[in-house]
């Protein structure tokens, strides 16, 4: 026995009987009506559940050094032949594009777990780590995304013997601890960097579920970056400072010896008329002669030094300071609310045209 209903969705033409489409989303509204009833519901309840975050940030622009000119007329002869040459500068610093890069290093997430953090009302400082490990009280969707997704990695870790959980490494290499990784999961999605390369400035923010935590972390990562940033600048210069710091201090104590020793002889000797004690005397002038010019070469080139370290540490002037944020930056509740009333209406569509579609292959696969 044929059925006389007439589908919508022709499969022999590219007809679609928009009447026909009508009718269906008529004869099917009490299932739209629960399937987007039911999406909302359960969008309401995860606006609910999720627990506040707040976000703090700042805004600053590093003063890189220029780079210096190498070849002088000699560099723009070359530019002409196509030669660049001033890349072949010395001074070394690191581009605000690899700023994100230093952010999610080990060595900075690692640094970040130990900052110390007030919470509010409290006089006694903890780090980031303490807080989430025994303080932060996560809510129900976190804990179900832990527990079931995670569930496997938790399985298989059962089964895995205790010779990953050495502390240090014989190899001087950096040891990440299960712990530690989880820590950084949620660094990555909290620490967020941006550099503007047409305006030259980089937004640092970092989110956490109170104002005051999100602010003193935002704080604490922007000058770790800076200090990162610092310390590679000024590596080489501070290097060469403490080279010449080193050969200052030997020089300087050579003079003074070879100083003493011409001032002990002049005193034994006052009335020179021995050509062999005037001989002497001379080498010990021509000695003293020649550790001063050394030594005031050397005090020249440690003051050149000091000043070269002064010159290479980079500047950053800060446009906005960190501030307590005052409103929340997630979630959007209404957001999520709308969101999930769209997916509700998108699915519940889908299995209604789903299940025409469906019982109209049935039915031309019986009638063939």
């Amino acid at each position: 026995m044929e059925s006389n209903k007439k589908s919508p969705l022709n499969q022999t033409t590219d007809e679609i009987d928009l009447l026909e489409l009508g009718k269906i989303l008529w004869v099917s509204k009490k299932t739209i009506v629960f399937i987007t009833s039911c999406c909302v519901v359960l969008g309401v309840l995860v606006a609910i559940l999720l627990k506040n975050e707040f976000t703090a940030g700042s805004t600053f622009v590093p003063q890189t050094s220029e780079p210096s000119k190498v070849g002088g007329s000699l560099g723009g002869l070359a530019s002409l032949a196509g030669i660049n040459l001033s890349g072949m500068g010395g001074g070394s610093e690191i581009p605000p594009t690899l700023y994100p890069k230093i952010v999610t290093s080990v060595p900075f997430r690692k640094s970040l777990l130990d900052a110390e953090i007030y919470l509010l009302g409290e006089n006694q400082p903890i780090t980031y780590q303490y807080y989430y490990d025994s303080v932060f009280d996560p809510d129900v969707l976190t804990l179900i995304g832990k527990y079931t997704i995670g569930l496997p990695g938790l399985l298989l870790k059962s089964f895995k013997g205790s010779n990953k959980n050495k502390s240090e490494n014989d190899l001087g290499l950096i040891n990440v601890s299960e712990n530690e990784f989880e820590h950084f999961k949620r660094l990555d999605e909290q620490v967020a960097i941006q550099y503007n390369e047409k305006e030259g400035f980089v937004t640092l923010s970092f989110s956490m579920p109170e104002p005051m935590m999100a602010a003193q972390m935002a704080k604490f990562a922007e000058e770790l970056l800076q200090k990162e940033v610092i310390e590679f600048k000024i590596q080489n210069a501070r290097e060469q400072l403490k080279f010449t710091s080193e050969r200052f201090e030997e020089k300087k104590t050579e003079f003074e010896e070879i100083q003493n020793k011409l001032a002990n002889f002049r005193d034994r000797n006052q009335n020179l008329s021995s050509a062999m004690l005037l001989n002497q005397l001379q080498k010990l002038e021509a000695e003293y002669n020649f550790a001063f010019n050394v030594y005031t070469e050397l005090a020249k080139q440690l003051e050149q030094a000091k000043l070269q370290v002064s010159k290479d540490t980079p500047i950053f002037s800060i446009i906005q300071p960190v501030t307590i944020p005052i409103e929340k930056s997630a979630p959007k509740r209404p957001l999520i609310v709308v969101v999930s009333f769209i997916i509700g209406i998108i699915f519940s569509l889908g299995f209604v045209f789903g299940k025409e579609y469906f019982y109209s292959f049935k039915e031309s696969w019986n009638k063939n």
